[in-house]
């Protein structure tokens, strides 16, 4: 049998690895909601989401409170109907960044679950793509850096053989966001990506207005120019300018990225397994992308998105942002500029349990 006999939920707080600051805030720590799951059958997963410094016990608390007790005596392996049953549960409280955190780390622990039942790796099981992912940097691009710091990350991600770099945007002189911007390219030359984001914090005018000031440094994307709810607004930014629009890691629903898909106001798309409420929706997201012809680079979690990007046919990058190495004892495997994904069952991610323990708040 495949019974769920356990369900728990804790928080690990894992501190940042570098200072990284964009338009609007600054990361401070990785609150990780942990769900944990064992089966009668001597099974157990291990899923996970996280926040940037606030609302994880608040996911937490809705997970011991409401949601893991539903899971106690289910069938771990009707991973559809669970999530369906969880989202239903919390109907109130839906859609949203708290439930979907919530059903995030469920539904990881279920595809643990899955793959580790199977004996295949998460990439595999979840469709078998490709055997590897190119990887764009974006430690090296944060907004309190330097321009000198910016074009030599830019400079040793080229070197590395990486597919191209993500600069931060968004002071408050459109000016010396270009003067940052034009170092960088000139450091990588034209044949190398440059992408930026603005992290929410332009009205639709300025975004315009910034747009056409980058038309000549031939920008990869323009991320999160807009506030995430502003549909329409990056309709008409799409439409104004040739710089791709890339949208997704603060939407919380697939629904929500229909939305975007349907108006023409996303060129890329950038779900998040964490804010999206977990693998089961993040897979429905790309399939869903790949009908409109959109390409898929996800946000943050590269340990978990190197799988997934590699499962579907329009996964394009993977984003390097190293976050998890204080509470795992081996790192995301890097091969000519390219992210590997693992080859073990699973989700393929190697907690290191006592790490996590120590840095446990919950």
């Amino acid at each position: 049998m495949t019974v769920v006999t356990r369900a728990e939920a804790f928080l690990v707080d894992v501190e940042v690895e570098r200072a990284r600051t964009d338009a609007v805030q600054a990361f401070t720590s990785q609150e990780t909601v942990f769900v944990e799951l064992a089966t009668d059958d001597g099974g157990r997963g291990l899923g996970y989401s996280y926040t940037i410094g606030t609302g994880g016990s608040s996911v937490v608390a809705l997970l011991r409170d409401h949601l893991l007790p539903r899971l106690v005596g289910r069938d771990s392996r009707l991973v559809e109907a669970l999530w369906r049953d969880l989202f239903a549960a919390t109907r109130a409280t839906t859609v949203g960044a708290i439930t979907a955190l919530a059903l995030a780390a469920v539904d990881t622990a279920l595809w643990d679950l899955k793959c580790l039942r199977a004996g295949e790796p998460l990439w595999r099981v979840a469709g078998g793509f490709r055997s590897r992912v190119p990887l764009y940097d974006t430690e090296g691009g944060w907004l309190h850096l330097s321009t000198e710091e910016l074009a030599a990350g830019a400079k040793a991600a080229a070197a590395a053989g990486w597919g191209g770099v993500k600069v931060k945007i968004g002071k408050p002189d459109a000016g010396e966001d270009l003067e940052r911007l034009t170092a960088v390219r000139e450091a990588v030359g034209p044949r190398f990506d440059v992408m930026v984001d603005a992290n929410q914090s332009m009205t639709a005018a300025e975004a315009v207005r910034r747009a056409a000031a980058f038309g000549p440094l031939d920008l990869f994307w323009l991320e999160e120019p807009l506030p995430a709810d502003d549909v329409s607004g990056h309709a008409r930014l799409a439409a104004a300018t040739a710089v791709p629009i890339a949208v997704g890691e603060s939407l919380y629903s697939v629904a929500q990225f229909r939305d975007y898909l349907h108006r023409g106001a996303a060129s890329i798309v950038q779900p998040d397994v964490a804010r999206v409420g977990g693998i089961t929706p993040w897979l429905k997201v790309a399939h869903l992308a790949e009908a409109f012809n959109v390409e898929v680079c996800p946000h943050f979690l590269m340990e978990l998105h190197v799988s997934l990007t590699a499962a579907v046919p329009n996964g394009r990058y993977v984003e390097h942002i190293p976050q998890l190495r204080a509470i795992t004892r081996t790192e995301l495997t890097v091969e000519n500029g390219h992210a590997v994904p693992p080859e073990n069952p699973g989700l393929g991610i190697d907690w290191d349990r006592d790490a996590m323990d120590d840095r446990r708040t919950s």
